[in-house]
């Protein structure tokens, strides 16, 4: 980082931090999901559908704390690709629920070497204790009370 006296403030300042790692993580995330005409969140809607068995565009807006109406979009985008599909939900027909397709399954499951190297080379300035640390506190802030 820049030892310019203008950016010493700034890396005081841990929000800014945050802002700046988030930014150059989904910039290397971003550039290696562009191979499957993705970006960092489709693919996070991806990794949730992997873990149920199907969700209502609703419960992926909640549970991802994105827009609704990005959302929409983003599952439109998932299933023009043939990554996810909206099916009829059995428990209520006026409702559709949002499933992973297999090759959604697929493309998840090749892309996770690739995650793993962008963490890997975000993270390679630190030790195995301190990535722990770093995981355990990001997901204290990330999902307050989460951790239970």
């Amino acid at each position: 980082m820049s030892d310019e006296p203008w950016m010493r403030g700034l890396h005081t300042d841990t929000g800014y931090l945050l802002y700046r790692l988030g930014l150059r993580a989904g910039s290397l995330f971003n550039a290696g999901l562009e191979q499957h005409g993705l970006r960092l969140r489709h693919y996070a809607v991806l990794r949730y559908l992997a873990t149920v068995e199907g969700a209502r565009q609703r419960e992926l807006a909640d549970r991802l704390g994105y827009d609704p109406s990005a959302i929409v979009s983003l599952l439109d985008d998932l299933q023009r690709l043939e990554l996810a599909e909206r099916k009829p939900d059995p428990s209520d027909r006026r409702n559709r629920i949002v499933v992973l397709t297999a090759a959604g399954r697929e493309l998840l499951r090749d892309s996770e070497q690739d995650g793993a190297q962008v963490t890997d080379a975000l993270l390679a300035p630190l030790s195995t204790e301190e990535r722990g640390t770093l995981h355990a506190l990001l997901l204290r802030i990330a999902e307050p009370g989460g951790e239970d």
